[in-house]
């Protein structure tokens, strides 16, 4: 299993448009959760924040082993989310990884992510 928290900025100006994704993503959650499927995906959550004027965008997710790559993915609601990331996601800020220090999972959970 693998567990992240992610930080990522988003680009200068792209507010508006992180407010379009971000509501794309919420308007179609049933297409979104058959594509975690796949993907092995057992949760994943997009955090946002606003930081001395810089906003950011962070995924939390745990996922376990041998899933499908978003980037690879043929169905329509992952090709439209990776436009928006493409759009909004500054590729020249090197992502923060946040350090894992505790995991708290119900075993009876945790059994049923295998």
């Amino acid at each position: 299993m693998n567990i992240e928290c992610t930080r990522f900025r988003v680009k200068q100006g792209k507010k508006e448009k992180v407010n379009e994704w971000l509501g794309f993503l919420n308007e179609h959650m049933e297409d979104v959760l058959v594509t975690l499927e796949g993907e092995k995906m057992y949760v994943e959550t997009i955090f946002r924040e606003v930081l001395n004027g810089e906003e950011y965008l962070y995924w939390y997710s745990v996922q376990g082993t041998g899933g499908n790559e978003v980037d690879e993915s043929e169905h329509w609601i992952d090709k439209q989310h990776l436009a928006y990331w493409n759009e909004c996601i500054d590729d020249t800020y090197k992502p923060v990884d946040l350090q894992t220090e505790v995991v708290m999972i119900l075993d009876k959970v945790r059994d049923s992510m295998k």
